[in-house]
């Protein structure tokens, strides 16, 4: 992570599905220190955005360039485990992957942040246990940037607040968080800044729902 500019910036951002456009020319400035709230109603493309900018769709058209170094996490609404491995052996499995030197101590202390059961296999886990795996996997490395998808709504209270405290975390060391959500309590105490999307284009927040 370099700089003061933009951790990420996403220009003329354009994805359609066959017919159908997803996204229809967004532009996107995440900088650090920023917690951004993503709302709109069902199919205004919230998810897509979140997947074009973690890296895992390609935009049909315009651009996202991250700044130098940045590392991102990425909550999707489904969650990427493999089932038959225990919490403990996804945590080590993903930190392998981004190089982590000791993926063993990276679990631990993710598995005892998230208080998750680690010996057991992740298909037998809860829903809200899952969920929270999910979280845990995306914080790999202490990321610079936190890309959530609706993180907390297979989550109890308890860890809600959980959830909530790391956001702030990462804010507070310079990072950046945007979450995609429904409800507009968490936009009110956790967001600093809006994107409203309907029908796969930005709109001002009170035209979301008209």
């Amino acid at each position: 992570m370099t700089g003061a500019g933009p951790l990420v910036r996403a220009v003329g951002l354009a994805r359609r599905f066959g017919a159908r456009p997803a996204l229809a020319g967004v532009d996107f400035d995440l900088r650090p220190g920023e917690i951004v709230a993503l709302v709109g109603p069902n199919g205004a493309g919230k998810s897509t955005l979140l997947s074009v900018l973690a890296g895992a769709l390609e935009p049909t058209a315009g651009t996202v360039a991250w700044a130098e170094g940045t590392r991102v996490g990425w909550v999707p609404q489904r969650p990427g485990i493999y089932g038959r491995l225990t919490a403990r052996e996804n945590l080590e499995l993903f930190a392998r992957l981004e190089g982590e030197d000791d993926p063993p101590a990276e679990a631990a202390r993710l598995l005892d942040a998230f208080e998750l059961p680690a010996d057991v296999p992740a298909s037998t886990l809860s829903v809200g246990n899952r969920q929270r795996l999910n979280v845990a996997l995306a914080l790999i490395g202490r990321p610079d940037a936190l890309l959530l998808d609706e993180p907390t709504a297979s989550l109890d209270p308890g860890h809600r607040r959980r959830l909530w405290e790391v956001v702030a975390e990462v804010g507070a060391r310079g990072g950046a968080v945007v979450f995609s959500t429904q409800n507009l309590e968490e936009v009110e105490r956790h967001a600093a800044r809006v994107l409203a999307l309907r029908d796969g284009v930005a709109v001002g927040p009170g035209e979301v729902w008209e």
